[in-house]
């Protein structure tokens, strides 16, 4: 049996909810369309899952 996928953020299984695979740094992530949003806006929040990425300095819009 293999290994569900889950978002990175709210750990939700792809039995629970869609999710949309995406790579950073040649490894999958997972992340869901309620979290996505963070991805996008809030970056900071989301750090520790993906080391080394890039935070915009204004994270105003």
């Amino acid at each position: 049996m293999s290994e569900l996928n889950v978002c990175v953020k709210c750990k939700r299984s792809e039995e629970i909810t869609p999710l949309l695979r995406l790579t950073f740094k040649g490894e999958e992530k997972f992340i869901c369309a309620q979290c996505l949003p963070l991805l996008i806006h809030k970056t900071q929040q989301l750090a520790d899952e993906f080391p080394g990425i890039e935070i915009p300095k204004n994270t105003e819009h």
